[in-house]
């Protein structure tokens, strides 16, 4: 965000791929996100994507520090929500073991309950995409929802993928069974329809509603998973189950304050003077629309010469 604004202020404008902090921002996002699939192969998933609220307060401080944003008290409330979530989060998380073995992600594919949970998820996702698709359902909702569907299948892959991968470098070998390559597949094919979707929630809807809808969708469907297929919540005590619920409720809950206070910014885009375009005879001013890549129309001169016959 700071290497386009930098970039608009220019009077020559380049593209931002050219740009070395718009580079350096992308390295880090992708530091950031192989870190966040590493932790898959350490952690719970009902542990580490609920933590993904940091990220949402880190952006806060962060604009606040590059961007010359304004700290207001709804940020600050939401922050502390989101703090005192994610310390009940880590202290109230499932403890079980974190070695998959090849072996145990096998087993737990052809687990009854994971098949009954995979059945009723194919019909809902299915049902969603009839309305998606032939009724021309695109309510915000709809969309999120077959996202969150999607994810809880990413994140069921990551983790037996990372958990693969970190068995292997510790020296068992994981990697020649067929699993880790049907996870693979099932990893990379969630992904893109979850970005597919995403995208066009982003389209048709502010920031401010898709990120808390999506984060709430993605959480729930990611815990859910977790406890169906990798049966995380198996030997917990009811009030660590509750206290872990209350963190989560908290999470959510501040990142809609923090989400919510944020307005969509637009750049200032000059206008057109047609007056000046030869060959144009018009005497108003045509301002883009942000939202589409189109200008308006203009007439021709022999246009408005031309008589009716």
């Amino acid at each position: 965000k700071f290497a386009h604004l930098r970039l608009a202020c220019r009077t020559e404008m380049k593209p931002y791929y050219t740009s070395k902090l718009w580079w350096c921002g992308i390295t880090l996002l992708g530091l950031g996100e192989l870190g966040n699939f590493a932790a898959y192969g350490f952690a719970p998933i009902a542990l580490v994507t609920p933590l993904g609220c940091i990220s949402v307060i880190g952006s806060a401080f962060i604009s606040v520090l590059f961007l010359k944003k304004t700290m207001k008290a709804a940020d600050i409330l939401g922050g502390t929500l989101t703090v005192t979530g994610t310390y009940l989060l880590v202290t109230f998380a499932p403890n079980v073991p974190q070695e998959l073995t090849a072996r145990q992600v096998e087993n737990y594919l052809v687990s009854w309950p994971f098949l009954v949970y995979s059945i009723l998820e194919i019909i809902i996702f299915c049902i969603l995409l009839y309305f998606y698709k032939r009724k021309a359902v695109k309510h915000i909702v709809v969309l999120l929802m077959m996202v969150a569907l999607l994810a809880s299948l990413t994140v069921i892959a990551v983790k037996a993928v990372a958990s693969m991968i970190t068995l292997s470098a510790k020296g068992k070998m994981q990697l020649t069974y067929p699993v880790f390559y049907i996870m693979i597949v099932l990893m990379a094919t969630s992904c893109a329809f979850q970005v597919k979707f995403l995208n066009q929630a982003m389209h048709l809807y502010e920031v401010t509603a898709v990120v808390p809808i999506n984060f709430v969708f993605f959480t729930t469907s990611a815990i859910i998973s977790g406890v169906i297929f990798y049966r995380e919540f198996q030997s917990a005590a009811l009030l660590s189950v509750f206290m872990f619920l209350f963190g989560c409720l908290l999470s959510f809950l501040g990142v809609f304050v923090i989400a919510r206070n944020k307005k969509e910014e637009h750049l200032q885009i000059p206008f057109i003077d047609c007056g000046h375009i030869p060959g144009q005879k018009l005497t108003g001013k045509i301002q883009p629309d942000s939202h589409s890549s189109c200008y308006g129309t203009l007439n021709n001169e022999d246009d408005l010469v031309k008589s009716p016959s």
